[in-house]
């Protein structure tokens, strides 16, 4: 058994094998790698690809091309009923509401669905397979386009089921062209260098699609899309075919869109004018013998147009500017957007058994939503919320205390179910906050595998994915050491690698914090050694001791440098921030009282004998100067007193 890839288009469709070490487009029965998406119906047989081409102008009434827009979509729509005036097979409407084609196959009027279009398309390209590979083809994916709702996916997807085909994936068609650049790409940055951005802008035959992707070496990310459903090649034809029904109205009085058949002729030769056009610059003709009323018809043109008033020397100018008017508008888009093209149509789902509450007041409904691999979204579950609330809780709510409650007691019923549920709301928000900040850091961290193992990942990766279902499913009612077991569960495979992936972040930081307090000690050593004034005044002593541990502390961190360079980012560090970020300490609290120690003050010499002033004191202008002659003999006395020796009394 072997996977292929279908590229299923608006006019061709590819299929691709993975072999001899690379992606090969193998050939059909005319050894053309092309086949045309086109499915012709006839009076005895059935046509597909290049064989049903050929009956585009002989039986185009039943010749079907151009299908793959009406996929998921109703008769009933606006763009279908716009579309049905162009196409030259019918229309009509299936009992389900979709949209059918109306042919005549076998001389029957039959209806068939898309899906039955697609899954003869699909069995062709199966054969084609099959044919390549010499076995039997049953798993495949298929590229669609990035602005295809969940109808259109659901539809493609019972097409391939139709078919007999396994679709493993739809994938989009702007991730298939991202994934073709960055397989054989070998100048990627690495997983931990920045990744490098590329816009890629493909403008089909019925559609535009842009998106904007970020590439590492072995890592692919889509960062975001913009489309445009409604531009693309098959609206240069129409302006083409529309200048020429007018000029053949005008100068052969022929009314072109009456004769499906003349305009399937005029179509063709509009498109290979086109292509004829982008690599010549004179006039050229376009001739179509017996057009229409065996009238032959001519006429000429030249690829230099107007648009917006510009003079475009080339069509392909053309697709260039609108690219890049495109491109700029996008840009604006996607700082917002973020990847998101939800519509409001992307599907509808009816919820039956909703009742009012008791107090009469509309019901809450919480709705489960899932997005599968290929973008089709699904409604897991359905439950009623009712909240009700007990007597002790309504005797609390008088009390200061209800605001530390955080039990709460609902009531679910789903399919007349019931049953209750008395859990810690706020655990449960924070386990599943938990396990967010885990599944952000499986994305984010853990695709890089810089600070874990693959099967360390893989485990990790396994365990979120069945913890979240679990939440999703049977952790509503589960108690409360349930949801703690889990998450210390979770905590025991993710705590490691998020302090790893820490440490991977701030150690660089921390180094170069201490390298450069390192540096600033040793310009000082070195400024003392030098005898600069700023620093003469130290002591030796102290400055020897500031030299030695600068040394020591170089040493240390070198050589923690070294080996932790030596080290997976996998396993325990070999020196962690803290470690770092300590021993910057030592050396601040060790060095910095030294080297900002002051200079000390210098204080200026006094005079030993003052000369004494000329003249009498004046004891009137300066009281304070001369002493009072009671202080004067009080003082006299003491001395007296303290000169005279110690004598013995009798």
């Amino acid at each position: 058994m072997s996977v292929v890839g279908f590229d299923v288009g608006f006019l061709s469709c590819y299929v691709a094998v993975a072999r001899a070490g690379g992606i090969e487009t193998v050939a059909n029965e005319y050894s053309d790698r092309s086949t045309p998406a086109c499915v012709s119906f006839g009076p005895r047989n059935r046509s597909i690809g290049a064989a049903a081409k050929s009956q585009v102008v002989t039986n185009c009434k039943n010749t079907v091309q151009g299908f793959k827009r009406f996929h998921g979509r109703a008769f009933s729509d606006p763009f279908v009923q716009n579309l049905k005036s162009s196409l030259v097979y019918d229309l009509s409407q299936m009992p389900s509401g979709m949209t059918g084609i109306k042919v005549m196959y076998l001389e029957e009027e039959k209806v068939f669905s898309i899906e039955q279009i697609t899954a003869m398309l699909l069995s062709k390209l199966k054969e084609t397979a099959e044919s390549a590979l010499k076995k039997p083809v049953a798993d495949c994916v298929i590229s669609v386009p990035c602005f295809y709702t969940d109808a259109e996916r659901r539809s493609v997807i019972d097409a391939a089921q139709i078919a007999g085909l396994n679709c493993l994936r739809l994938m989009n068609e702007t991730t298939a062209v991202a994934l073709a650049y960055g397989i054989y790409k070998q100048d990627l940055p690495a997983p931990e260098e920045k990744p490098r951005t590329v816009v890629f802008v493909d403008i089909g035959h019925s559609g535009y699609q842009v998106s904007v992707c970020a590439f590492n070496k072995g890592k692919l990310k889509i960062l975001a899309t913009a489309f445009d459903p409604e531009m693309g090649g098959k609206d240069f034809d129409e302006r083409l075919v529309r200048h020429f029904c007018e000029e053949f109205a005008v100068k052969y009085k022929l009314d072109v869109k009456s004769k499906p058949r003349a305009l399937v002729r005029l179509y063709q030769e509009c498109e290979k004018l086109k292509k004829l056009m982008s690599a010549n610059s004179s006039d050229l003709p376009l001739n179509i013998e017996c057009f229409m009323n065996d009238i032959d018809v001519s006429g000429k043109l030249n690829r230099y147009v107007s648009f917006f008033s510009i003079h475009l020397p080339k069509v392909a100018n053309i697709l260039l500017f609108m690219a890049y008017f495109y491109c700029t508008v996008f840009v604006t888009i996607y700082s917002v957007c973020k990847n998101l093209h939800l519509n409001s149509h992307a599907g509808q789902y009816i919820i039956q058994k909703v009742v009012p509450q008791a107090s009469g007041e509309s019901s809450k409904v919480k709705v489960k939503v899932r997005v599968n691999i290929h973008g089709i979204f699904s409604v897991s579950s359905a439950s009623l919320v009712e909240v009700q609330k007990s007597e002790e809780e309504e005797e609390s709510m008088d009390t200061e205390q209800s605001t530390e409650k955080e039990n709460e007691v609902l009531h679910l019923q789903q399919d007349n179910t019931v049953h209750m549920l008395s859990l810690p709301i706020k655990l449960c928000f924070n386990t599943f906050i938990t396990i967010c900040n885990f599944a952000s850091l499986h994305a984010v961290m853990l695709s890089d595998s810089v600070c874990v193992f693959s099967q360390d990942r893989d485990a990790l990766s396994l365990k979120l994915e069945d913890t979240e279902v679990w939440l999703y499913e049977d952790g509503e009612d589960q108690p409360k050491q349930v949801y703690i077991d889990k998450l210390m569960e979770l905590k025991r495979l993710g705590q490691p690698i998020q302090e790893r992936y820490t440490e991977f972040e701030e150690r660089p930081k921390a180094f170069d914090d201490l390298g450069r307090l390192l540096q600033q000690y040793m310009k000082i050593v070195e400024a003392y050694k030098t005898k600069e004034e700023q620093y003469e005044h130290l002591d030796e002593a102290e400055v020897q001791k500031v030299d030695r541990m600068v040394n020591d502390v170089m040493i240390w961190m070198n050589s923690k440098m070294n080996q932790q360079s030596k080290q997976s980012l996998a396993v325990e560090p070999v020196v962690k921030t803290m470690e770092i970020q300590a021993k910057a300490q030592e050396l601040f609290s060790t060095c910095n009282p030294v080297v900002t120690k002051p200079k000390p003050k210098v204080d200026l010499p006094k005079e030993e004998n003052p000369s004494e002033p000329n003249g009498p004191v004046n004891t009137q202008e300066n009281p304070e100067a001369q002493p009072s002659g009671t202080e004067q003999a009080a003082a006299n006395s003491a001395d007296a007193t303290e000169a005279k020796p110690d004598m013995d009394l009798d």
